[in-house]
């Protein structure tokens, strides 16, 4: 049996929580901009076209955080049967895909003037690409299939097995000889961007996770009003 929340207290909530995120979005996206486009260093080798980085590498990351989410609450519906980790789960994907695909467009931009070329068939770069297509997937399995209950387990599986990719994308650049160069943050040792290039980075990220949050609110509110168009007055 399914575990239900009040539907009409977590629109009320969401909805006062959009406006606070909203702004809040605004002002880091400000100043991650201003930090990213005049007060960070040009890169001594790409120029100003590593400015494209401020953009590129948090999508990338809010992207993989988004999926790995989704996965993790798929797994969750099958042990506790619970609607509600669908629903959260659903409310994910638009701001995932979209994430993906500002890393996919944004990377294509980059690898022009750094590697001479708009695509290569490189591990991490096909890797993002298999991601869009499983969130595109995951998306697909609610409006292809009528029955709801049937479209909650396709989606969770595909987010399930899909789950395998994650690792894949993150240390690619190890187990093959790819374009990329390894990660230059990491959490266990001392990174490799300097502060002046990190700070504006970290800032981006921010910004980036406010507006997936925002998009989540939205999100879930118009879930949470077709529940109600359909007659349910709890979730």
């Amino acid at each position: 049996m399914f575990n239900y929340l009040n539907s009409f207290k977590i629109f009320k909530i969401n909805s006062r929580l959009q406006k606070i995120v909203f702004f809040c979005f605004i002002i880091v996206l400000s100043i991650g901009l201003i930090e990213a486009l005049f007060l960070s260093p040009e890169d001594y080798l790409q120029k100003d076209s590593v400015r494209i980085m401020y953009v590129h590498v948090p999508a990338a990351w809010i992207s993989l955080g988004i999926f790995s989410s989704i996965a993790l609450l798929s797994f969750s519906v099958f042990i506790f049967k619970n609607k509600n980790f669908i629903l959260i789960s659903k409310s994910l994907a638009p701001s995932g895909i979209l994430f993906t695909l500002i890393a996919l467009v944004t990377g294509s931009i980059w690898g022009k003037p750094t590697w001479g070329t708009w695509w290569a068939w490189d591990a991490r770069i096909t890797s993002m690409l298999i991601l869009f297509i499983l969130y595109s997937l995951y998306l697909l399995s609610f409006r292809i299939f009528e029955d709801q209950n049937r479209a909650n387990k396709i989606s969770s599986i595909i987010a399930i097995l899909g789950a395998i990719n994650i690792p894949i994308i993150k240390f690619s650049v190890e187990w093959w000889n790819t374009l990329h160069q390894p990660a230059s943050i990491s959490l266990t040792a001392k990174s490799a961007i300097h502060s002046s290039m990190l700070i504006p980075l970290i800032i981006m990220t921010a910004a980036f996770a406010l507006f997936s949050i925002l998009i989540f609110l939205m999100k879930y509110n118009t879930e949470l009003i077709k529940i109600k168009n359909k007659g349910l007055k709890r979730l």
